[in-house]
């Protein structure tokens, strides 16, 4: 089980993954990055799409196309993946999914998530995409399932 949705799981890896391939402006296409981070191609390519639109990857068309990452993206914060595929609800929104859920009207869980919302937040707020991509390229953890 994870913490994200598959849409998030997806996009998190194939970001990270394009940025570990761009370090020496290397552009990446499809089929490398859903081989490598074992994702289905036509549901890769929606998540790509969005993530391109929203300027967290960069797509280039034609025969040397393919994506991408600027040092400008890398200093991007981690947060942004999430909130470009499915809007910021996991840093604010109820852990049960009630919408009039508030620290006025707390549901059973509010008390004890909003400690590990709070830390998630900061976690994903605080790192860059670049702080992630240095422990891959240096070794210390790795994309394959």
């Amino acid at each position: 089980m994870s913490l994200f949705s598959k849409t998030c799981e997806y996009g998190i890896r194939a970001v990270l993954y394009i940025a570990s391939q761009s370090a020496n402006g290397r552009k990446v296409g499809i089929k490398e990055i859903t081989e490598n981070i074992n994702s289905p191609e036509h549901f890769l390519a929606k998540i790509l799409q969005k993530l391109s639109k929203d300027g967290i990857i960069i797509s280039s068309k034609g025969p040397n196309g393919g994506f991408s990452v600027t040092n400008e993206i890398l200093l991007r914060p981690m947060a942004d993946i999430i909130v470009s595929l499915e809007g910021d609800s996991i840093f604010k929104g109820c852990a049960m999914g009630l919408s009039n859920c508030s620290e006025l009207n707390p549901c059973p869980l509010h008390t004890q998530f909003k400690s590990i919302r709070n830390q998630l937040t900061e976690t994903l707020y605080n790192n860059s995409i670049g702080n992630f991509n240095e422990a891959l390229l240096s070794g210390t953890c790795t994309l394959n399932k």
